[in-house]
């Protein structure tokens, strides 16, 4: 299922980078004719936006690695790592360079050129991302379910599949701003409103990189999977033969499709050493069979009390320390 998802993401992402690419040409070229600062402003964002969705391929790409010595757990939080550097990006160079733009703009403005060009620029570009969003649009609707977008994105442990999404979500309404900005400078005579426009922009990207550093920020540091998966697996626990109770599962994700779970588990007495390691053995075969996504498995022999005991421990220091 995680395995889908993310190949379904990967073909959302191949088509942003080229439409993305395809668009920041075009702006770039009409702010310089032009002039206009909310236009080299939105020039600027598609060319962010190309390097970032290649930055999340390369995340995939890298993630995907086997494990080695170094890394004996596989390279799976190397797409959460890429993620994240893709929101600081959006916040740094997407941001920082529009609201600059149009800081700049305000200090000198002057009149924007070639009006007509600017407007074509910008009815293509809306078309061209209006066409990436309605395909990542489509494709985040599958992976989401009945959940809320919200939900969906708060509780998603594959970040490009929603990344895509803000971004064209973003990029569309930068062009708004932009035509917005654009027309008003021109029917108003006041070249200054569009450096306000490109700042606008500017302020717009800094708020979705923020969401988009939180989100990626806790699947960097261990997210637990979703309770249903934990669940499952504690009821796989449960019906092994030679098994008398399962305390509880320890999950974390390192990637989409990629999940390392710790059981503590009460055996029966009456099992001796080769026993219990059948019976671990063919408990992982059942987990692996059922969740594939379960790259590694830990099982800890432990009495209820003690499982119960050592967790109150470490989260109540956890809570003593928030």
């Amino acid at each position: 299922m995680a395995a889908s998802a993310s190949a379904k993401s990967k073909k959302v992402i191949f088509a942003a980078v080229l439409g993305n690419f395809m668009v920041a040409v075009t702006k770039l070229v009409a702010a310089l004719l032009s002039g206009s600062s909310s236009m080299l402003s939105e020039s600027a964002h598609s060319f962010v936006d190309t390097g970032n969705e290649a930055l999340l391929l390369y995340g995939y790409y890298r993630s995907r690695r086997a494990p080695d010595r170094t890394h004996p757990l596989g390279y799976g939080r190397e797409l959460y790592f890429w993620s994240f550097v893709v929101a600081l990006l959006l916040f740094a160079l997407g941001a920082g360079i529009s609201i600059y733009e149009g800081i700049s703009h305000l200090a000198d403005p002057s009149p924007i050129e070639n009006l007509t060009a600017n407007y074509v620029v910008l009815a293509l570009s809306a078309l061209f991302e209006g066409a990436s969003w309605l395909l990542a649009l489509a494709t985040f609707r599958t992976i989401k379910g009945e959940l809320s977008y919200w939900e969906a994105i708060r509780r998603s442990k594959d970040p490009p599949s929603f990344m895509v999404l803000l971004e064209d979500t973003a990029a569309l309404i930068g062009i708004s701003i932009a035509a917005l900005g654009i027309y008003l400078a021109d029917r108003l005579a006041s070249p200054a409103l569009d450096g306000v426009a490109s700042i606008l922009i500017g302020s717009m990207l800094g708020a979705m990189a923020l969401i988009l550093a939180r989100e990626n920020k806790e699947l960097l540091i261990g997210e637990r999977a979703h309770e249903a998966i934990s669940n499952s697996i504690l009821a796989l626990a449960s019906n092994q033969p030679g098994v008398e109770k399962a305390n509880g599962a320890l999950t974390v994700h390192l990637a989409p499709d990629q999940i390392v779970v710790t059981l503590s588990l009460k055996f029966s007495d009456n099992l001796r050493t080769p026993e219990l390691e059948q019976c671990v053995e063919a408990l992982e075969r059942r987990i692996r069979a059922k969740h594939p996504e379960v790259v590694s498995l830990f099982v800890k022999p432990q009495t209820a009390r003690t499982f119960h005991a050592a967790r109150q421990l470490r989260f109540g220091q956890a809570s003593r320390r928030d």
